[in-house]
């Protein structure tokens, strides 16, 4: 085979008669063109069209996720429907407890009961000024009393036990300067709804 003899045969090819070109030849052009036409095709249409699939498929995943976390939801719909009935039966039982305005003077009353039955004398029983807390208000109660060490725990336990919430702060004990008792100064505090706020 001579290189030179193709080329000149390569050369005498007519563009206008490819039908009677060399088998080669005309596989030669017919792949170019396929190639061409390919070529085109994917940078005319199908690159775009790649971007955009690559950017769906990626929102595809995030709502995906999304319908997860949200069918795992539905699923457990019930159950969150009887935790939140139980958790409103547990914060009207709860709001039952906090005095109503014209309770408190009952409440002063069952302070100054579990204090006497304590032992413990008292030197002071004043409310404070009421204070407004989110949806509730809070009612601090200034207490002063005298009496041993296991009558002042009596009284701090028993007021723990009372019906109606009332917690206890600002603890101060000292002993008492006439005798061998201890004198404690506590806030209570005792809260009611506000169902202004």
């Amino acid at each position: 085979m001579d290189i030179g003899q193709e080329i000149q045969k390569l050369n005498e090819l007519d563009f206008n008669n490819m039908g009677s070109w060399p088998f080669f030849g005309r596989l030669f052009v017919i792949l170019v063109g396929m190639a061409a036409v390919i070529g085109a095709g994917y940078w005319f249409f199908v690159k775009d069209k790649l971007v955009e699939l690559d950017s769906v498929q990626k929102k595809e995943s995030e709502l995906r996720a999304v319908f997860e976390t949200k069918q795992k939801k539905a699923a457990n719909l019930e159950a969150y429907r009887a935790q939140m009935k139980d958790m409103e039966e547990s914060f009207s039982v709860l709001l039952q407890q906090l005095p109503k305005k014209t309770e408190v003077p009952g409440l002063l009353e069952d302070i100054s009961y579990v204090g006497a039955t304590s032992g413990l004398s008292f030197n002071k029983i004043q409310l404070q000024g009421e204070r407004s807390v989110d949806f509730y208000k809070e009612l601090p109660i200034e207490i002063q009393v005298s009496g041993n060490y296991h009558s002042i725990g009596d009284f701090v336990s028993e007021v723990a036990q009372l019906p109606r919430i009332v917690t206890l702060h600002n603890f101060k004990l000292s002993k008492s300067k006439n005798s061998d008792e201890l004198d404690m100064s506590i806030t209570a505090k005792t809260y009611r709804y506000d169902s202004e706020g």
